[in-house]
């Protein structure tokens, strides 16, 4: 087995465990760092566009201010059809958000203003219960 190809197998077993979670490219350096398994920055970029591309991993890119992220998704992806998003202001976290209302809303917006929203890219801003709760450190 090439060095490569086990980088690519720890980089998904990474991510299946993280699964539900999203995770920047440099979330994931740091985690291998932390293993004593520093792989670098552009090879943990090209793995993850790779995984993309196979349609194992999402990649959401919510704003020009933050880094893109990614999500496992396997084969199955629990998130076909509306998925839309939070994002913590203090944190910076990226929540999936799946809610009738919200989806009532996009079809009433759909019928009564002839408008689509992009589920994908439609992001609602504002701060996370941990932070809330004062429990996130940035």
């Amino acid at each position: 087995m090439t060095y490569q190809t086990k980088q690519k197998e720890m980089l998904l077993e990474y991510l299946k465990a993280s699964e539900g979670n999203h995770l920047t490219a440099a979330d994931v350096c740091e985690y291998f760092k932390s293993q004593g398994l520093p792989i670098g920055q552009s090879t943990v970029y090209r793995r993850l566009e790779s995984l993309v591309s196979e349609g194992i991993i999402k990649k959401y890119t919510i704003d020009n201010q933050a880094s893109a992220c990614f999500e496992y998704v396997g084969e199955h992806s629990h998130h076909e059809g509306c998925c839309y998003h939070l994002k913590c202001e203090k944190c910076g976290k990226l929540f999936h958000l799946h809610c009738e209302e919200i989806e009532a809303l996009e079809d009433h917006i759909g019928k009564e203003h002839e408008f689509s929203i992009d589920p994908v890219r439609t992001v609602f801003y504002g701060t996370c219960k941990d932070c809330n709760k004062g429990g996130c450190h940035d």
